[in-house]
């Protein structure tokens, strides 16, 4: 297993606690890996902060063709990695290769189209004699922190968009279920430039305190709780981070009076279950 931190292009082991990652469908411990410190956290931030200046003067085409190259790997690595998240969360393998790994995948592939083809609104003709226009410009190094129920796809929802816009990143996963980003860390590092991706491992206090309130970062995207949620719009208001707060919480089902009931029950009962439950689309 891949444990390994990845900072500024390189693979490097945590120097701080030793934390246990489980198997929670056997209760049983699959590798114990050592958090970053604050000094390593630190790297990160100033890796992806040196590597900013270079990285956001890519072209469109330029950040396309590398997301396209980061599907591939995925693809070319599927079995791997399901079998990596399987382990960690404890769902069943079949799941993660045939319903999640494509998808995953698809997000880069998405967002390395999009970001070819970016709208704008119409430029307006608001004083006489001036003309506006709107040029849209990449914000800086984004601490990106993912959730443990789908981990590598949240990891993929947090690196596609930030990267194709021009940001660089340091991801945080869940220090529960860290498996797969720190195994993509590895796959994707002769793609990028040192610093563009770094990944950091750790819990909230030790790890994602000092990352979310690192004066460099300008932008924070927490996919979690709303307590952390709350935590990290605090921090950010000092320095006037940017956020994306994605907060939890279940789905809820509105049916109007034609509904199919039978169906909708069958489908509020299918997802309200898919995942153990742990789907925030679940109803």
């Amino acid at each position: 297993m891949q444990t390994q931190l990845l900072i500024n292009g390189q693979l490097v082991a945590g120097q701080g606690a030793k934390q246990a990652v489980l198997n929670p469908s056997l209760g049983s411990t699959l590798v114990e890996i050592a958090e970053a410190t604050p000094e390593q956290v630190d790297a990160a931030v100033r890796a992806a902060d040196a590597a900013f200046a270079d990285w956001s003067q890519t072209s469109p085409a330029q950040r396309s063709a590398l997301l396209l190259q980061v599907a591939d790997i995925i693809d070319a690595n599927a079995e791997t990695l399901a079998r990596l998240e399987s382990q960690n969360c404890g769902k069943p393998y079949s799941a993660a290769l045939n319903d999640e790994l494509p998808a995953v995948a698809d997000v880069f592939r998405f967002f390395a189209g999009a970001v070819r083809c970016m709208p704008g609104s119409a430029a307006g003709e608001y004083l006489p004699g001036h003309t506006s226009m709107i040029r849209r410009d990449p914000v800086g190094v984004v601490a990106s922190i993912a959730p443990w129920n789908y981990p590598l796809m949240m990891a993929a929802w947090k690196l596609g968009p930030a990267l194709a816009a021009g940001n660089t990143v340091v991801l945080k996963p869940s220090e529960q279920t860290p498996l797969t980003a720190l195994k993509l860390a590895e796959l994707i590092t002769p793609i990028f430039p040192a610093g563009v991706i770094n990944v950091v491992f750790g819990r909230g206090p030790s790890v994602g305190q000092p990352l979310i309130s690192h004066p460099k970062v300008r932008m924070v995207s927490l996919t979690g709780s709303i307590p952390t949620g709350v935590n990290i719009v605090s921090s950010g208001a000092a320095t006037m981070k940017r956020t994306h707060m994605e907060l939890g919480g279940k789905a809820p089902v509105i049916l109007f009076d034609d509904a199919d009931i039978d169906a909708a029950v069958e489908g509020i009962r299918a997802f309200g279950f898919y995942n153990a439950g742990q789907d925030c689309t679940a109803a």
